[in-house]
C-alpha cells in the first residue's frame, strides 16, 4: 500500500514534517518539489476607512487637461 509522508531533504537527512513512517527501513520514492515563492499579497486599506471613499469626479481622465498646461521657458 502507498503512503505519503511529507519531509525536508538536508544535508543527507530527512526531517520528517508530520507524521513519519514510523519502520526502521523502508524502500521510498522521492519526488522533488521546486519551491515556490509566496503569492505577494494585495494591499487592504484600514477596516475603520471601508465604505467611506466617495469619488467626486471622473476618476479615467485626469484633472487637467493637456492643453491647460502652462509651459514655462
Amino acid at each position: 500500500m502507498l503512503k505519503s509522508y511529507e519531509a525536508i531533504y538536508d544535508h543527507g537527512n530527512l526531517k520528517w514534517l508530520k507524521d513519519s513512517p514510523g519502520e526502521e527501513k523502508i524502500r521510498v520514492i522521492v519526488t522533488i518539489l521546486e519551491e515556490v515563492p509566496p503569492a505577494k499579497k494585495r494591499r487592504q486599506p484600514p477596516v475603520e476607512l471601508a465604505g467611506k471613499g466617495k469619488i467626486t469626479g471622473d476618476i479615467i481622465s485626469p484633472a487637467v487637461q493637456p492643453d491647460e498646461w502652462e509651459v514655462l521657458r
